[in-house]
């Protein structure tokens, strides 16, 4: 709400209203149903699974654009071959008019071409000629298990400042977390560095705890997993469900302080596509609860 200040339960309303959703291909069939849950123009990003062709990510970014979204593909640069087959990819994307695509090094031992990072596919091809006009990344807050921390500190702001120069409109998108303060303190670490792009914080959907563990250890996701356990029995508890919703009342508790310190929140869809575009309709709807002690309860 430019010019005042929101209270939380309005930031909670527009960051759900305003958050962009992971899809993973086999999802696709239920996009056209989403749209009841997710306005219109919604990010959709579309995820790179192992041994996903890039033909398969084509064809959802078509669907996700028939339904009236605006679909943001992963792009593995470490799969690309040659200068030719990326840009072939970023022509064909942009034939389906997508407009943003999320570059990210991938985790592969093996580099098959001659984009080591994102950094290097930055520098070598023009994605705004290519009809790109924004980039999405990613924020690794709590480090990388195979990176070193200042190797991912240092490549963060190379891939802001490239992009920057090269007129990019950019986003941080963050791998998923369970506590806020790492988040915030690498946020503030950004702009203090002098970074202007755009933040969006990753959360886990609701989704069995089981699941969501599975998924952390698998992705490395280690400093804040602790936090799952911070509450009462949360470990005894392995197969009851587990939302977003402590996490999510934290963080937009701190935009409310720091209103411009990052920009909304992107959800991984762990337990399920349409069940965490619901959850996400419900927020922006105002159909939660939040006691006085802060504590957000979503039906």
């Amino acid at each position: 709400m430019q010019g005042s200040v929101e209270s939380l339960r309005e930031v909670l309303m527009r960051f759900a209203g305003e958050a962009s959703v992971e899809l993973n291909v086999q999802d696709v069939p239920l996009v056209a149903e989403s749209r009841q849950y997710l306005a219109s123009g919604a990010r959709i990003y579309i995820s790179h699974l192992p041994k996903q062709s890039f033909e398969e990510t084509l064809r959802a970014c078509a669907a996700v654009k028939t339904a009236g979204f605006d679909p943001v593909p992963h792009l593995p640069v470490r799969l690309m071959e040659s200068d030719e087959a990326l840009e072939q990819f970023i022509c064909e994307a942009a034939d389906r008019d997508v407009k943003e695509i999320l570059l990210i090094s991938g985790d592969y031992p093996q580099v098959h071409g001659p984009f080591a990072s994102v950094a290097d596919a930055l520098r070598a091809i023009d994605l705004r000629a290519l009809g790109i006009e924004r980039i999405s990344v990613g924020g690794h807050p709590e480090g990388h298990t195979l990176v070193a921390l200042e190797e991912i500190r240092r490549a963060e702001l190379d891939k802001e400042r490239i992009a920057r120069d090269l007129g990019l409109q950019t986003t941080f998108v963050t791998q998923f977390f369970f506590e806020s303060a790492p988040f915030v303190q690498w946020a503030q670490s950004l702009r203090a560095a002098g970074a202007t792009a755009g933040i969006r914080a990753g959360l886990a959907g609701p989704a069995k705890l089981a699941t969501l563990l599975r998924f952390a250890v698998r992705c490395g996701v280690g400093p804040s997993i602790k936090a799952l356990g911070n509450r009462p029995g949360a470990f005894a508890k392995l197969l009851g469900e587990q939302g977003p919703e402590q996490l999510f009342a934290q963080l937009a508790a701190d935009a409310v302080v720091q209103p411009h310190l990052f920009q909304g929140i992107h959800l991984f869809c762990f337990g399920g596509y349409l069940r965490t575009c619901r959850w996400l309709h419900s927020v922006a709807s105002g159909r939660f609860h939040m006691d006085a002690a802060g504590e957000l309860t979503v039906p």
